[in-house]
């Protein structure tokens, strides 16, 4: 459809893909400055080549472009016809080329959406939006549930700006940008007067013997600490499944429960309630936070703003 509505205007498909646009540039100058040495010492070319360019430009549009007079050289008729469109076209490819301006944090109104995790609204949310409305006081932010599925889908098909969370949970995910926030350390919550944990360490045996809460928003979903006890050939008692860990407090202050998670979670939550913080009686691997992004985004001005933002309040809460 494309090709025959151009060639219903006259447009031939061929000299367009054929035709070398940086002709343009040299057809300007020389119409402009009505002489080839001028015209090669405006483009920074030597005369030779410039000659050269100009026999291009006859061959490719079929006309003399300079002709000599007794007065000197003089654009034809069709050259002079297209002084105007070509210098058109030039401030639009330099338009369409010129790097975007530059982003401003205290004047933009930009929508970000960030998808994450109640850990991360608890612990990073506050600080960050603290540094947004100091830095960008316009700015829209939407803070959405965990992602589902595979984060590279996700992150595309729903608009997702970044993507923050632990990365023993998103896993390899592929064709996207990645960097990591913080290393993170997973320790156990219960409350003090657990008759089952009466000091301040849990052994393997109490930790297996206990019934766990487990936080997770996927159905069926095991944690970090289960598929390391499955190495080991052991298993834990869940009793129970939550989606977030707000009401994990006071479920544990009134329970003899263990909780595993986050450590900077749990220097929070024993603030709350009459609850103790223990180690985790097994090894456990690197648990770190990160932030995911769409490639499409790397190089974009203010996301990458809003990244350097989320490091910044990352090294705030220390």
């Amino acid at each position: 459809m494309f090709t025959t509505s151009l060639e219903e205007e006259g447009v031939s498909m061929v000299s367009i893909r054929t035709f070398d646009l940086n002709l343009l540039l040299a057809l300007k100058a020389l119409v402009e400055e009505k002489s080839v040495s001028r015209a090669a010492d405006k483009l920074c070319l030597s005369q030779p080549a410039m000659s050269h360019v100009l026999r291009r430009l006859r061959s490719q549009l079929d006309d003399p472009i300079l002709v000599k007079t007794s007065s000197g050289m003089v654009p034809t008729e069709r050259a002079l016809a297209l002084l105007d469109p070509t210098v058109t076209v030039l401030r639009e490819i330099e338009r369409i080329v010129e790097p975007p301006p530059r982003f401003d944090p205290a004047t933009t109104r930009r929508r970000f959406v960030i998808s994450t995790s109640d850990y991360v609204m608890f612990t990073l949310l506050p600080t960050l939006v603290g540094m947004m409305a100091r830095l960008a006081p316009n700015i829209e932010l939407h803070v959405r549930q965990p992602i589902t599925g595979p984060p590279h889908v996700a992150l595309e098909e729903e608009n997702i700006d970044l993507a923050i969370g632990f990365d023993a949970i998103f896993g390899n995910a592929p064709h996207i940008r990645s960097d990591t926030l913080m290393r993170e350390n997973l320790v156990c919550l219960t409350r003090r007067c657990n008759t089952g944990v009466p000091g301040d360490h849990v052994s393997l045996e109490q930790f297996l013997e206990c019934k766990h809460i487990l936080i997770t928003w996927r159905e069926g979903g095991t944690g970090l600490i289960d598929d390391c006890l499955a190495k080991l050939g052991m298993h834990r008692d869940i009793s129970i499944v939550l989606p977030h860990f707000m009401t994990a407090p006071w479920i544990l202050e009134k329970t003899d429960l263990l909780l595993c998670l986050p450590q900077r979670m749990a220097e929070r939550f024993v603030q709350l309630a009459p609850l103790k913080i223990l180690p985790i009686p097994i090894e456990l691997p690197r648990y770190e936070l990160i932030m995911l992004w769409p490639p499409r985004q790397e190089k974009d001005q203010a996301h990458k703003w809003l990244r350097d933002l989320v490091l910044k309040a990352c090294v705030a809460n220390g």
